[in-house]
């Protein structure tokens, strides 16, 4: 059964073990708060817990979701976000980093990356452009050729070209979490992940 729980990358830092240097980041993993429980034998028709995550006042919050809230119980919050297949929690209940990890463990990882804007197809893919020399010009970092004239007369989907470089959901998988520091909510986890500072990431532990 997969469990998860909500945090945010506060940046990164270095461990030394056995004089080693580690790249690793800081997460503050939690507390968050369980805002509604799904069941398969309910209305919904599936398994799932609701987390709510960072305190948001209520005046800054719609209508419709501090209702949710307050049927839940609990104090309006910034971040809601669902986990499928985690049962076993209870409304109300409040989720810690030191509830689900240990060090050592292996877990998944899911956060939005940097967005870098509109770039091309030298810097979002790696071409390695054409040649300054005998004629070229004006195209020096351009893609070279889209595809065929005749047929499909057309740029086959997924052509590999410039636009938006970033800003989507990237999954890491078996990162390693060195230290869990409970009575602080934070977890050192080896290396980097996806995201700014202070950007919302989702711990899952199977």
């Amino acid at each position: 059964m997969a469990v998860g729980i909500l945090g945010r990358k506060i940046g990164m830092t270095t461990l030394y073990r056995e004089g080693l240097s580690i790249p690793v980041t800081v997460i503050e993993a939690g507390p968050c708060s369980v805002v509604q429980v799904k069941t398969a034998e309910g209305k919904d028709g599936y398994n799932a817990t609701q987390l709510g995550y960072l305190p948001k006042k209520a005046k800054r919050v719609n209508k419709p979701r501090q209702g949710h809230f307050k049927l839940a119980g609990i104090a309006t919050m910034r971040i809601l976000r669902e986990f499928r297949e985690m049962v076993g929690r209870k409304v109300g209940e409040t989720l810690t980093a030191s509830d689900f990890f240990q060090n050592g463990d292996r877990i998944t990882i899911r956060g939005r990356s940097k967005g870098r804007g509109f770039a091309g197809v030298m810097k979002h893919y790696g071409f390695s452009g054409h040649k300054a020399s005998h004629g070229t010009h004006e195209s020096f970092r351009g893609p070279g050729s889209l595809g065929a004239c005749a047929f499909p007369s057309k740029v086959v989907k997924g052509k590999r070209m410039a636009g938006q470089y970033g800003n989507q959901m990237v999954t890491l998988k078996d990162v390693q979490v060195l230290e869990v520091i409970g009575e602080k909510n934070i977890l050192l986890v080896k290396g980097p992940i996806p995201g700014s500072r202070n950007s919302i990431l989702e711990l899952i532990k199977n």
